[in-house]
């Protein structure tokens, strides 16, 4: 891991989580409105370079990743609030101990449990281990999240208006006098 230094501030690195599931390493950027992220997915690294967050400051990182990715067919997908990548691993072998080549741990860096799945557990996950990555970027990727398109919202246009005993008025209280 590299965190560069520029001549006047020191440029932090901006909180990044991450999970893996089989032949995949999910990362996100958790650095709110970057309008323009400069990020750059190597074999070895990732680099990401950025302004944003509340302060509106600049944030750079290099992550040395644990094992090689294969560059081509990753992606990453800036949003609003975070930027997602999604890592293709060269090797779909065992799951990496750690994200990073270095074996610290860095006060940025948080695994992502949402997204986590254990080796044992890719087998459950449905269609796991024999989903493309086409299909795991279209649906990380796809517009608004979820599955790739707009979902549909439920529609109360076709509810009628009932009389409900609720909605009498409530009776004044009798006094003892």
């Amino acid at each position: 891991m590299v965190v560069n230094e520029s001549n006047s501030q020191q440029i932090t690195p901006p909180m990044v989580t991450w999970a893996q599931r089989q032949g995949v390493v999910f990362l996100t950027i958790c650095l709110e409105d970057c309008k323009e992220p400069e990020v750059k997915i190597e074999p070895n690294s990732v680099f990401f370079k950025g302004v944003g967050g509340t302060e509106n400051k600049p944030h750079e990182v290099t992550i040395n990743l644990f094992k090689e990715v294969d560059s081509e067919k990753s992606a990453f997908f800036p949003r609003d609030r975070n930027i997602e990548l999604v890592l293709k691993k060269k090797d779909d072998g065992p799951y990496w101990p750690q994200l990073t080549k270095e074996k610290q741990k860095f006060h940025w860096l948080k695994v992502d449990f949402n997204k986590w799945r254990d080796e044992d557990d890719s087998d459950d996950e449905g269609t796991g281990q024999n989903q493309d990555l086409d299909e795991i970027m279209r649906q990380i990727g796809g517009l608004g999240g979820g599955a790739g398109g707009e979902m549909d919202k439920p529609s109360f246009d076709d509810l009628e208006a009932e009389e409900d005993s609720d909605d009498e008025g409530i009776p004044d209280l009798e006094s003892n006098e």
